[in-house]
């Protein structure tokens, strides 16, 4: 694997990889072991943000620190899960369904019995992106976003799915929705769908 670490300011490190997967190996590992002054750590596609209080940890100690880290298999560290009831309704099922030359049954059934996991944040504060283990739909973007997507709606784009945590602009294909709070401020952490956190939908009757 390779990594490559680079100074990010005076309070953090900024960790390149190959891909996800080296990404979700190396984060397991710092995860585990994060030594007192590492503030955050933030996973993204290739790389990680370490995230340290200089006063604690220094940048080179933290270098030093994640040069020596071990990637950790999944099967390695237990996961936290999250289980979503979703209303498969969104204004753009139907739409996925044709793209993906499935059925509205099995658009449903490859969204429920997928496995899929957060692999990191962004876009808004709530807002998880989630690749599964199995075999993706590579669905396109709506070639003209909305300008707002109403909150808990449940969309895909690319090999990804998601939830918007509150309305927001997006481009994503609809398919369901959510009554479950992403985010909540007064919540500690205040992000339901951290990274690394096991995801399971599930149709709401």
């Amino acid at each position: 694997m390779t990594r490559r670490i680079l100074p990010y300011g005076d309070h953090a490190l900024l960790v390149q990889l190959d891909d996800l997967e080296a990404v979700f190996a190396l984060f397991r590992g710092l995860d585990a072991t994060r030594p007192d002054g590492v503030v955050e750590l933030i996973p993204a596609a290739r790389t990680i943000g370490v995230v340290v209080e200089p006063r604690i940890l220094s940048p080179s100690a933290a270098t030093a620190w994640v040069h020596r880290t071990e990637p950790l298999a999944a099967a390695a560290v237990e996961a936290r899960a999250v289980v979503l009831d979703v209303h498969y309704d969104g204004e753009d099922f139907g739409e996925v369904a044709r793209l993906t030359g499935l059925s509205a049954a099995e658009v449903v059934r490859f969204h429920t019995e997928s496995p899929w996991r957060v692999a990191f944040g962004g876009f808004a504060p709530g807002f998880a992106y989630l690749v599964t283990d199995g075999d993706p739909l590579d669905v396109p973007r709506r070639a003209t976003p909305r300008t707002a997507v109403p909150p808990g709606a449940v969309g895909l784009a690319g090999a990804f799915t998601g939830v918007y945590p509150r309305s927001s602009p997006g481009g994503w294909q609809l398919i369901g929705r959510t009554d479950a709070a992403l985010w909540d401020e007064t919540a500690d952490p205040p992000a339901l769908l951290r990274p690394g956190t096991v995801v399971r939908f599930r149709e709401a009757r």
